[in-house]
């Protein structure tokens, strides 16, 4: 039984993860076609912000509070992640 949920619950995350990117890419797609030049500056924001979440969640830990920038940073850059892993064999292309 515990086996089937597991599928499931695999299913289900490489489901929501296929359609995230596909949205992602028509986003992207009709954006370009409306404006090139906001696309591409949301677009790299959005790489920037997953860097800093990167940097934030990777370096090494120091004393004192995180900020909740870094926090929501670091956060969105563990979905992304995990978005990535499982929609890297998904052949929605």
């Amino acid at each position: 039984m515990y086996v089937l949920e597991e599928l499931a619950g695999e299913f289900l995350l490489t489901v929501v993860a296929c359609l995230a990117v596909a949205g992602l890419a028509l986003a992207f797609v009709r954006g370009s076609e409306s404006s090139p030049l906001i696309t591409g500056g949301v677009g790299g924001a959005l790489l920037v912000f997953l860097g800093y979440g990167g940097w934030e969640l990777l370096r090494p830990a120091r004393p004192g509070r995180r900020g909740r920038l870094a926090g929501v940073a670091a956060a969105t850059f563990a979905v992304a992640a995990l978005f990535v892993a499982y929609a890297w064999p998904c052949t929605c292309s």
